[in-house]
């Protein structure tokens, strides 16, 4: 079963945040004063992310992946669906919409 119900199309999101969030407050406990600023920030970012739901964490790859095919129109066309499927060619339609719909759902 993919993120979206039983498909032979399965996207998968693989989220290891808290495992680098977890890293990087190891690394801040022996961090010199230079670098505490930046590590602290880096572990603000990471916590944040891994406290995102399924639905940001998907709605945010599709923006992504929309941004890499150079697509700038509204996120609830036809068009951005389309280009979904150009960035992802082996996602189906049904899944492309379902993606698209979580996308306008959770604006950034």
């Amino acid at each position: 079963m993919g993120i979206l119900g039983p498909s032979k199309d399965a996207t998968v999101v693989l989220r290891d945040a808290d495992v680098i969030a977890a890293a990087l407050r190891r690394a801040l406990a022996d961090a010199s004063p230079t670098e505490r600023a930046g590590l602290e920030r880096a572990v603000a970012i990471a916590e944040s992310t891994a406290a995102a739901t399924g639905s940001e964490v998907r709605a945010h790859w599709v923006r992504f992946r929309l941004a890499a095919v150079g697509f700038t129109g509204d996120l609830a066309s036809v068009a951005a669906v389309k280009a979904l499927r150009q960035a992802e060619p082996g996602l189906s339609l049904v899944a492309a919409v379902q993606l698209q719909k979580e996308a306008v759902a959770h604006p950034e």
